[in-house]
């Protein structure tokens, strides 16, 4: 697929990744509209990169309703869906049983896997719903679903429980999505990021050199467990650049790709 022209979808496109598959997509030529719930940011982007190429929406990614408005709204912009990144998530750390001995709280465990299992799937299905509806292009292709899932999926640390699930999830679900919709034309593929500066992770912006002496007990064992880079986390823009290659390289299907420094993720 070529990206000039391409109207793509990014959950949570105001912010961390998402913002940087926004600026790598309005690069390329394409149009974006962004789903996310941080209206702030979201305005901020459609001042900077215009209102002619960016449309905002606020999302909740777990609300059907939210997803079909923001849907009718996209379409009736811009025309059509061609790519839909999924990078709306939410991380937390609890154990299995806590140290006064209780367990994890259902409802904490709940709240992750809705965000980040149930949202990815169904903001990719409603975009692919609309994308089966439309044109093919030459190569018979009508879109693209790239979820963000992460390392977690594999190696998740302690603390990690619904998480890591709610990632293997997103995981699993790569290749029979693919499969469904093979016959409509429609693409299916996964990022797993490692470690990225993003404000998930307590950064703002990228830090380019750390000494893994003078980080603090938790940031040096990540560091370390890179293979290389092991000075630095990834750039949000380095995801990016995978969804880029995702949506102009049409033989890539039902793949899940790590982007992560060759880490394996330590025990901590």
């Amino acid at each position: 697929m070529k990206m000039q022209g391409a109207v793509f979808v990014v959950t949570g496109g105001a912010s961390g990744i998402g913002e940087a598959t926004l600026r790598m997509a309005i690069e390329g030529g394409a149009k974006v509209s962004i789903w996310d719930l941080n209206a702030k940011n979201g305005a901020k982007l459609v001042d900077e990169l215009g209102a002619d190429k960016v449309l905002f929406n606020k999302v909740n990614v777990t609300s059907e309703k939210d997803v079909d408005a923001a849907l009718a709204a996209t379409v009736e912009k811009f025309g059509r869906v061609d790519v839909c990144v999924n990078c709306a998530g939410l991380g937390a750390a609890m154990l299995t049983v806590s140290k006064k001995l209780e367990a994890h709280p259902i409802a904490a465990f709940n709240r992750i896997l809705q965000i980040n299992l149930v949202g990815t799937f169904l903001c990719g299905s409603r975009c692919a719903a609309q994308m089966a509806k439309q044109e093919p292009g030459p190569d018979g292709e009508r879109g693209l679903v790239v979820n963000i899932a992460s390392v977690a999926a594999f190696d998740g640390q302690n603390g990690q429980a619904a998480y890591s699930a709610s990632k293997g999830g997103v995981v699993g679900m790569t290749l029979p999505m693919a499969r469904d919709m093979g016959k409509l034309g429609i693409r299916v593929n996964t990022i797993c990021p490692g470690i990225i500066d993003t404000p998930l992770t307590g950064s703002k912006k990228p830090v380019d050199d750390r000494d893994p002496e003078k980080t603090n007990r938790m940031m040096k064992p990540l560091l370390t467990a890179q293979v290389f880079p092991n000075r630095r986390f990834g750039r949000p823009g380095e995801i990016a650049a995978v969804v880029r290659f995702m949506t102009e390289t049409t033989f890539m299907n039902g793949e899940t790709v790590r982007c992560d420094a060759g880490v394996r993720m330590p025990k901590l």
